[in-house]
C-alpha cells in the first residue's frame, strides 16, 4: 500500500520559537478552508496534541521514534492521516535535537525522513536581521537528507525588519513561507509542567486557536505551504491498525536471572539485586515465550480516566483495549462520584491531580469506589497522575489509599525517557518485558517503588520504581502500548478472569 498524504513538518532551530503557534494556527487555517487535517506531534508530549485536535476536530497523534521506535512512526502516521487531505506534524525541541546521548533518534530531523516530508523552518527572528541568514543556512546544511522546504519568520517586528530579514535569506535560496507579528491573542498560558491543557481553559482555548489560525492565515502563503506538502514522497507500507497489532504482537518474556537495580528513593537490597533481572543480557533481547492468552473472549468494561484532572493519554491504548476486547468508558474523577456500572479494570494515566487535589480528594465516593475495585484484585494500570491518585494522600490531601504511599509537590523537575523492563508479573506485563518510555512530573512519591516494584529502570540510571500489587500496577512511567500491543490483551485479559 502507498501512503501519497500531502504532509509538512513544522521544526524550528529550539523551543520557544514558535512551532505550536505556527503548527496549530497552520491546522486551523487549512481546516477553516475545508481541508481534513491530520494532525500529529512528534515526541512524547500530551499537551500540543490537545490544541492540535481544537484546531482540527480529529484526535492529535504522536510520533515518537523511541518510545515506539522508527519503523512505527510511519504506520502510526497513515493511520492517523487515514481519510485526511493534509498532514501537519508539529516537531520537538529544535529540530535536530532527540533522545539525549542516542544521536538523531527521536528527533524532528529523524521523523521527517522517515515520513520523506519536506520541513518548514520557524524561526524567531526577534532579536536578529542579516544573522537570520546564518542561521538557516546552518539548518539547511547539516543534514543533506533533511529537505527544508521553506522558512516562517516569527515575531517580526516591523515591515522594515521583515524587510531586511527578506533580504539576507535570499542568498541561501530557501524561500519565506510567512512572517508573523507579535500578537498577544496567541499566548497560551504556562504553569510547572509546560502550556495548560485545552480541557482546563475551555473557552478561553478556543479563542486562542481561532486567534492562531487568523494569524497563520494572514502572514502565511497558505497555497505555497499546501503546495510544498503536496511534494512529499510516497510511503510505502499499511497503516497501523490496533486489531492486527494484537494478532501479530510477539508474546512477552520470560524471566531470567539477575539485575542489580537501586530501589528508588534508598539504596539497593543487602544482596545487591532486586527481584530477578528478566534479562541477563542487558544490552541484548529478552527470550520470549508465549503468554498463554487465547482467543478474545466475551466484552468487559474498561474505565478510562479523563476530564480535566487526567489529560495525559494515547488514543491507540483505548483503540488496543478496544481491539482486545474491551468497552472502554470514560469518566471524570473530579464530577462522576462512581465508576460506569459493571466497571471489570480501570486506566488511570496523566495528567495534573496536583492542580485539581483538592477536588479529587473532595468526591468521596468515587475515591472508595476506586479503592474497593483495586482491594477485589480488578486490574488497575495507572501512570504518574494515576500514581498520585492512588497513594494514600497527596500534598496532606486524602486520595484514593490504594497504595501506601504518600505523595507531595516538588520543586524538581523530572524529566526524560527511560529504559526499563518489568520486574514483577503484572496485569500489563510478564516479568522480564522490556518496555521504553519516559517521565515528566515535579513531584515526589515516598516510598518510590513497593515490594514489588513496576519497572527497573536500565537507563539513564539503574533503579527500581512503581509498584505492583494485586491488580494495581502503578508507576511514574509513562509508556506507548503501540510499542507493546500484548500489555492492552492482557490487561483485558486479566479483566475477564480477575
Amino acid at each position: 500500500m502507498v501512503n501519497s498524504v500531502p504532509r509538512l513538518v513544522i521544526a524550528a532551530p529550539a523551543s520557544g520559537s514558535g512551532k505550536t503557534t505556527v503548527a496549530t494556527g497552520l491546522m486551523a487555517a487549512l481546516s477553516a478552508r475545508g481541508f481534513a487535517v491530520s494532525p500529529h506531534k512528534v515526541g512524547p508530549d500530551y499537551i500540543d496534541p490537545g490544541y492540535h485536535s481544537l484546531a482540527t476536530g480529529r484526535v492529535g497523534r504522536n510520533l515518537d521514534a523511541y518510545l515506539c521506535g522508527p519503523e512505527l512512526v510511519a504506520p502510526l502516521f497513515a493511520h492517523g492521516a487515514r481519510g485526511c487531505d493534509i498532514a501537519v506534524v508539529e516537531g520537538v525541541m529544535g529540530l535536530y535535537d532527540g533522545a539525549a546521548g542516542e544521536g538523531e533518534l527521536a528527533s524532528t530531523a529523524q521523523v521527517a525522513k522517515v515520513l520523506r516530508a519536506p520541513v518548514v523552518l520557524v524561526v524567531d527572528a526577534s532579536s536578529q536581521s542579516r544573522s537570520v541568514a546564518a542561521l538557516v543556512h546552518g539548518f539547511v546544511s547539516w543534514d543533506p537528507e533533511v529537505r527544508i522546504g521553506g522558512v516562517i519568520l516569527n515575531k517580526v517586528a516591523s515591515e522594515r525588519h521583515e524587510g531586511l530579514l527578506r533580504e539576507a535569506l535570499e542568498s541561501v535560496g530557501v524561500p519565506v513561507l510567512g512572517a508573523l507579528r507579535r500578537a498577544r491573542q496567541v499566548d497560551v498560558p504556562s504553569r510547572h509542567l509546560g502550556l495548560v491543557p485545552v480541557a482546563e481553559r475551555g473557552a478561553a482555548a478556543v479563542g486562542a486557536v481561532s486567534a492562531m489560525g487568523a494569524q497563520v492565515a494572514d502572514g502565511c502563503d497558505l497555497p505555497a505551504l499546501v503546495a510544498l506538502a503536496r511534494s512529499a514522497g510516497s510511503l510505502a507500507g499499511a497503516g497501523w491498525d490496533a486489531g492486527a497489532a494484537l494478532a501479530s504482537s510477539p508474546p512477552p518474556p520470560l524471566p531470567s536471572p539477575t539485575l542489580g537495580f537501586a530501589r528508588a528513593g534508598g539504596p539497593p537490597s543487602s544482596s545487591g539485586a532486586l527481584p530477578p533481572d528478566p534479562c541477563t543480557a542487558l544490552d541484548g533481547p529478552c527470550p520470549q515465550t508465549p503468554d498463554g492468552l487465547g482467543e478474545p473472549g466475551p466484552a468487559v468494561r474498561v474505565a478510562l480516566a479523563g476530564g480535566a484532572a487526567f489529560t495525559f493519554s494515547y488514543a491507540e491504548h483505548a483503540e488496543l483495549l478496544a481491539a482486545a476486547g474491551a468497552e472502554v468508558v470514560t469518566f471524570d474523577p473530579l464530577r462522576d462520584e462512581e465508576l460506569p456500572e459493571g466497571t471489570a479494570g480501570l486506566v488511570v494515566g496523566g495528567g495534573f491531580p496536583e492542580v485539581y487535589a483538592s477536588e479529587l480528594s473532595a468526591n468521596e465516593s468515587l475515591r472508595k469506589a476506586v479503592s474497593e475495585l483495586a482491594l477485589a484484585g480488578a486490574p488497575v494500570a495507572a501512570e504518574c497522575a494515576g500514581l498520585l491518585y492512588l497513594c494514600r494522600e497527596l500534598d496532606g490531601l486524602p486520595m484514593c489509599g490504594v497504595l501506601d504511599a504518600s505523595a507531595r509537590m516538588s520543586e524538581r523537575l523530572t524529566l526524560g525517557y527511560r529504559d526499563a523492563v518489568a520486574v514483577s508479573d503484572s496485569a500489563l506485563a510478564a516479568a522480564g518485558t522490556r518496555m521504553r518510555g519516559h517521565e515528566f512530573h515535579r513531584t515526589v512519591v515516598e516510598p518510590g517503588a513497593g515490594d514489588a516494584p513496576a519497572w527497573g529502570m536500565r537507563a539513564p540510571e539503574r533503579r527500581v520504581e512503581g509498584f505492583v500489587e494485586r491488580g494495581v500496577h502503578a508507576s511514574y512511567l509513562h509508556t506507548h502500548w503501540a510499542s507493546e500491543p500484548g500489555a492492552a490483551r492482557r490487561f483485558v485479559e486479566r479483566c475477564r478472569t480477575s
